[in-house]
């Protein structure tokens, strides 16, 4: 205890300075108080950096991802190009080329900073931003492989990054979960089991009823499916993202039995989203594939979180409001980045357009007042009682 008048010296790495005491001051209230705000300022701070890596990792990861697919496209056109064997023929030329390879440690990077943003920030953020992928995409591909952005690619690319922006701006707070305890207590929540239970029932309706019957007829069965098992996998990501996190600290993580159920799970699952996701490309339209599954895999993804870790309780009507909008707008852009990319539209086309619009619209006018000209000066003979009437067609 150091008593009125005493002199106490603190030093740090920049300065040391001199203190007096000047008066008692109540140590326990004192401590108790610095204690409680430090400690919840520190968990404000880290919990804003766990969301901003989180956030860097999902760029991050839809760079690589889109910048893969190009990689591997050159690759196959180089392939292409020596005469061997195409992929779509059955050929395998395509594993000595090192642009194959450098897309596929490409991709393969991609999915693994993916799987860690899981860790750091909610999937309602994480799982849209992967549109930005099919954004980076289409604009490499435009400049490198010369594939053609018309104009409303270009607006979808822009509707992408506005939407993405509104969605991180209004992002939810999710629950924090940093043990496998508290995991496994929000998987056992029985809100979620019932959901869970529901899509697994869809899901095997879909796989071994549906599927065999109408999956060659209608896109939404292999799609549904794939949407349906994304509830599962991502889950799954979540819960081994905490035990890696764990693992890095420490912790006995190993002895835990749900890491150890969420691999089977995760593994499943994804092998079998890989494998209708392909039934459907090779059966439909990659232009409405792609728009369709990501409507369809995002929305289920953004329940199950919602569910999962109970991300509305934290959120205000304003953000509810403008995440959704968020989501919308992303979707939007989207589909106008696919649904319209074989046809021939550009800003110079469309002034084109307009400009032949107009001129028509000027000539109608003059046609119209010659046809008033004439009848105007229409010249009549009377023959007794009946008049004589000439009439023009035009």
């Amino acid at each position: 205890m150091c008593s009125i008048g005493t002199l106490v010296i603190l030093t740090c790495p920049s300065r040391r300075v001199t203190c007096q005491i000047l008066g008692e001051v109540d140590l326990s209230v004192s401590v108790y108080q610095n204690l409680t705000l430090d400690a919840g300022w520190s968990s404000s701070v880290q919990s804003n950096h766990d969301f901003l890596i989180g956030l860097a990792l999902a760029v991050f990861s839809s760079i690589l991802i889109g910048s893969s697919v190009i990689l591997k496209k050159k690759g196959l056109l180089h392939l292409s190009e020596q005469g061997q064997t195409r992929a779509g023929a059955g050929g395998h030329g395509y594993l000595k080329d090192w642009l194959w390879w450098a897309g596929l440690l490409t991709m393969g990077g991609g999915e693994a900073a993916n799987f860690a943003a899981y860790a750091f920030a909610p999937a309602t953020i994480v799982t849209p931003l992967g549109a930005l992928s099919v954004l980076i995409s289409a604009v490499m591909s435009s400049y490198l492989l010369g594939e053609r952005l018309n104009l409303l690619g270009k607006l979808g690319c822009a509707l992408s990054v506005l939407g993405s922006t509104i969605l991180v701006i209004h992002s939810p707070e999710e629950q924090e979960v940093t043990t496998l305890e508290e995991m496994t207590s929000k998987l056992k929540d029985p809100g979620f089991i019932v959901y869970i239970s529901v899509l697994l029932i869809f899901s095997l309706v879909l796989i071994f009823i549906l599927s065999p019957r109408y999956g060659h007829q209608n896109i939404l069965v292999y799609l549904a499916i794939c949407s349906l098992l994304g509830a599962f996998s991502v889950s799954s990501v979540k819960g081994l993202g905490i035990a890696v996190k764990g693992l890095l600290a420490g912790l006995p993580v190993v002895q835990h039995p749900l890491p150890w159920v969420l691999i089977p799970i995760l593994i499943i699952s994804v092998v079998t989203q890989v494998n209708y996701l392909n039934k459907s490309l090779d059966v439909f339209n990659t232009s409405l594939v792609f728009p369709i599954y990501y409507v369809l895999f995002t929305t289920v993804v953004i329940t199950t979180s919602l569910i999962l870790f109970k991300e509305w309780v934290s959120m205000s009507p304003l953000d509810g409001v403008g995440a959704v909008c968020g989501f919308l707008v992303i979707i939007l852009g989207v589909f106008m980045l696919h649904a319209f990319n074989n046809l021939d539209i550009s800003l110079k086309s469309l002034s084109q357009q307009l400009h032949r619009v107009a001129s028509v619209s000027t000539e109608r006018p003059a046609k119209k007042e010659d046809k008033i000209t004439l009848v105007d000066h229409m010249e009549t003979e009377h023959t007794g009682n009946i008049p004589k009437v000439f009439v023009i067609y035009t």
